[in-house]
């Protein structure tokens, strides 16, 4: 890797570029709100339930032999999903910056997704293995992409507009997933208008056209991304190991950024908490709250729709008080959700707290995106240093649903949620002192 002082990469702001590169926001955003979010979870936790009479009778499941709560299943193999990114990314991100051929490895994790998400459309309760191999698969598809999609961010946008284009790439996903989830919502909820009788037919054709849509929007993305150029260096390890060595030199020099580093390791603890919340909050809400999926599929659009209000107030706060102040901020928010989360009983309690989660979850996402990139140092191995922050976010979320769902198992969810609470207070707390740390830092260069 070149060091920080050299060949520093000339970023070409473009407004259309901008777009382009928020386009595949639009694009997999879909996944995370049909599949994460919504119509899977309900369409999942229907098929492995047995009820009679209104009351769960058995959510046990049986996975190649092996027995667990349904819940469970999911959580696991999502976090087993993420596990393996956070193993591999560094060795492709490694060669992506040597190869400088970032956009051909997004590609490959975007069509890895997508065909997984049509391929959910075989799906129903006889081929429970099946199911939860291409949610995992998808679940890997969509944050191996992220991994390279964010490590464009410092390369397309000068520094003062990396919180902007941040948010519009978020804002740009809300309102394209509300979109098919509109279309899908139909077909859902409404059947019989095209003459369907199956129950599973609607649901899996969700899963279907979700792939479609994330493959063919990423295009817009794929054509104006620029390919990127290789470093004019040799390897010093083989292009396997050299993705551990390149992690160890970008944690090399984070250790020397103050406040680089205390910010990771604040954006670790909380991300625990932001990650699992979305990825289980459907499976809750069914489970917990009983709610109907034409309950839930509501309360996610409403989520949504505040969310890109959410991830512009969010920028906006940033440029008047700072990214640091505002991240704190809403880690305090996430800390109030989650105690009303623990005592919600009712559908519009739920709906309640769906809505301050929506106004601080895009918020959250993309000023701790763009706070990364405005903190590291200038560098051509961009995908290295995202590789690093992506790894950090990945094995916080195996950490988070793992502990998530072993709660779960033994108790129950909302047990879990006091977890959750322990993992935005550490976060919180390592958050002022990244400010406290910032604010001495400019004491002294002044």
């Amino acid at each position: 890797m070149e060091a920080v002082t050299n060949h520093i990469p000339k970023v070409q702001s473009s407004k259309s570029v901008h777009r382009a590169w928020s386009m595949y926001d639009w694009a997999n955003s879909a996944y995370n709100l049909v599949i994460t979010s919504t119509i899977f979870p309900a369409y999942y936790n229907a098929v492995t339930t047995v009820s009679k009479n209104g009351e769960v009778v058995s959510d046990k499941v049986s996975f190649f032999g092996l027995t667990f709560k349904n819940s469970t299943l999911f959580d696991y193999s999502i976090a087993t999903a993420y596990l393996i990114i956070a193993i591999i990314s560094p060795i492709l991100s490694s060669i992506a910056d040597y190869k400088g051929n970032k956009k051909r490895f997004m590609q490959l994790f975007c069509y890895i997704g997508s065909i997984s998400c049509c391929c959910l459309y075989f799906f129903t309760g006889k081929t429970l293995e099946l199911g939860i191999i291409f949610s995992a698969l998808a679940a890997l598809g969509y944050c191996g992409s992220l991994v390279f999609y964010n490590a464009y961010l410092p390369e397309i946008a000068i520094e003062e507009d990396r919180d902007r284009v941040s948010a519009q790439g978020f804002a740009y996903g809300y309102i394209g997933s509300v979109i098919l989830q509109l279309i899908c919502f139909v077909f859902v909820l409404k059947p019989a208008w095209f003459g369907i009788t199956d129950s599973s037919f609607a649901p899996r054709l969700s899963f279907f056209l979700v792939g479609i849509w994330w493959a063919a929007f990423a295009q817009v993305t794929f054509l104006k991304l620029p390919k990127g150029k290789p470093l004019a260096q040799n390897l010093e390890h083989s292009l396997l190991a050299n993705g551990f060595f390149e992690l160890k030199k970008v944690w090399s020099q984070i250790k020397a950024l103050t406040v680089l580093r205390t910010y990771l390791v604040s954006f670790f603890f909380y991300s625990m908490g932001v990650q699992t919340v979305m990825l289980a909050a459907a499976l809750f809400g069914s489970k917990e709250l009983k709610l109907e999926t034409s309950q839930l599929i509501t309360v996610i659009l409403v989520i949504q729709v505040v969310a890109i209000a959410g991830a512009y107030i969010m920028a906006k706060l940033s440029d008047r008080f700072g990214n640091l102040q505002v991240l704190l901020f809403v880690v305090f928010i996430w800390i109030l959700v989650c105690i009303a989360a623990y005592f919600t009983h009712t559908a519009l309690q739920f709906y309640g707290v769906a809505a301050v989660v929506g106004l601080i979850m895009g918020g959250i996402q993309s000023l701790s995106r763009s706070t990364y990139s405005k903190l590291m140092p200038p560098t051509h191995d961009t995908a290295s240093f995202f590789s690093f922050y992506d790894v950090t976010e990945k094995v916080a979320i195996v950490i988070g649903m793992i502990s998530f769902g072993f709660i779960d198992s033994i108790m129950n969810m909302r047990s879990a949620i006091i977890a959750l609470i322990t993992f935005f207070i550490l976060g919180a707390l390592i958050l002022y002192i990244a400010i406290r740390r910032q604010k001495a830092e400019l004491a002294m260069s002044n």
